[in-house]
């Protein structure tokens, strides 16, 4: 076997294990911790047919019924600056990942919710 073949497979060897580990699925999320953490999410995910005019006028995403993944990849990239909503951006700054996991878990488990007609 050249050099160059072996080194490729053991580079690919030892880094593959931590590419599993990195991206393994976070720690499952508590929903009732989740229930007590969303009072500032209420305000405008909670109320059916909400539109926001800061800094845009759009209607609010409702988040029951969610799939916790999304949220907790919305919530890291509102974190991380990748989703520029300032009042969303000040938000998520302020979880930690264990947070955004129970307010995740918290909304998947709650029924769909939409706008009376």
């Amino acid at each position: 076997m050249n050099r160059t073949l072996l080194s490729t497979l053991l580079a690919a060897a030892i880094a593959l294990p931590s590419m599993a580990i990195a991206q393994a699925p976070a720690a499952p999320g508590d929903p009732n911790k989740g229930a007590l953490k969303v009072s500032m999410c209420q305000g405008c995910h909670g109320i059916p047919g909400w539109r926001t005019a800061f800094p845009e006028v759009y209607r609010v995403p409702k988040l029951s019924g969610q799939n916790p993944q999304y949220i907790v990849l919305a919530l890291k990239e509102y974190k991380q600056g990748n989703r520029s909503h300032p009042t969303m951006r000040g938000i998520a700054a302020s979880l930690s990942d264990q947070d955004m996991a129970d307010i995740a878990a918290y909304y998947s488990q709650t029924p769909l919710t939409t706008a009376a007609k």
